[in-house]
């Protein structure tokens, strides 16, 4: 029900339950949490693709199905454990994670999107946030996080309607980096994760951390944040070091 693929220093994530469109199963989400600690305490693992199997849905959030029959089951949606929250499993991991929306991400599977640190989806891509109409409020973080991400006027849109959002309008209020071809899309997010991965794995997780953590505070102290972080950082920093990877960086420029 979950896949784990590595591609050199890339790992590619893949909910393999496309039959019941990736819906996010108790097993399936504890698999998550289990393969996401795994892989960021992988050394040879720099970065993370996160998508579903086929080209139906990323996932279609928890399994409603399983949480018919589950008195307990709504517990989920307000758990804050790893092994129940998959936005937190995500969150957690240090490393950056590339979410390739291959389909719907609806609700749950929309929040799963959110979690992730750069989005790229196929012209097939839908998000849709259903709490409302399910009569249930969410709790894995799309309330706050969809109105910083388009601001609260487009979320309150979708999140009171409860409309789909198409993969190029997605992209038109800033939720996706860029939208491609179905066929496109896991040779343009492994793409892009190797192009992060050519970066030391050391400095991936600070800049991520220091984006991340900076970004949750005002701007003032985001940047006393930055100050701090990298006077400690740069302290480390030799001239030899910044030589040495100046011509790479030089190299890189002319070849794009």
């Amino acid at each position: 029900m979950l896949l784990v693929e590595r591609q050199d220093a890339v790992a590619v994530v893949t909910f393999n339950r496309p039959e019941a469109m990736n819906a996010l199963s108790k097993a399936l989400r504890a698999a998550l949490q289990q393969a996401f600690v795994e892989l960021d305490a992988d050394p040879t693992v720099k970065v993370i693709v996160l998508t579903g199997a086929g080209e139906r849905a990323f996932t279609a959030g928890l399994d409603l199905k399983e949480l018919s029959t589950d008195p307990l089951g709504m517990g989920a949606a307000n758990a804050t454990d790893p092994a129940e929250n998959p936005t937190r499993a995500v969150l957690a991991c240090s490393k950056p994670i590339v979410g390739a929306i291959n389909g719907v991400a609806i609700t749950g599977g929309f929040e799963v999107a959110l979690a992730c640190d750069v989005l790229i989806c196929s012209t097939n891509a839908r998000f849709a946030d259903t709490h409302a109409r399910v009569g249930i409020t969410p709790g894995w973080g799309l309330s706050q996080k969809l109105s910083r991400v388009i601001g609260p006027y487009r979320a309150k849109e979708l999140s009171l309607t409860g409309n789909f959002l198409s993969a190029r309008q997605a992209y038109d209020w800033g939720l996706v980096n860029r939208v491609v071809e179905p066929a496109e899309l896991m040779p343009a997010a492994l793409k892009l994760a190797h192009e992060m991965a050519s970066i030391e794995a050391e400095m991936l997780v600070t800049y991520k951390a220091m984006i991340d953590d900076g970004y949750v505070l005002s701007l003032g102290d985001g940047l006393a944040l930055e100050h701090e972080r990298s006077v400690i950082h740069n302290a480390a920093v030799t001239p030899e070091m910044v030589e040495a990877r100046r011509a790479a960086v030089q190299a890189r420029g002319r070849t794009q």
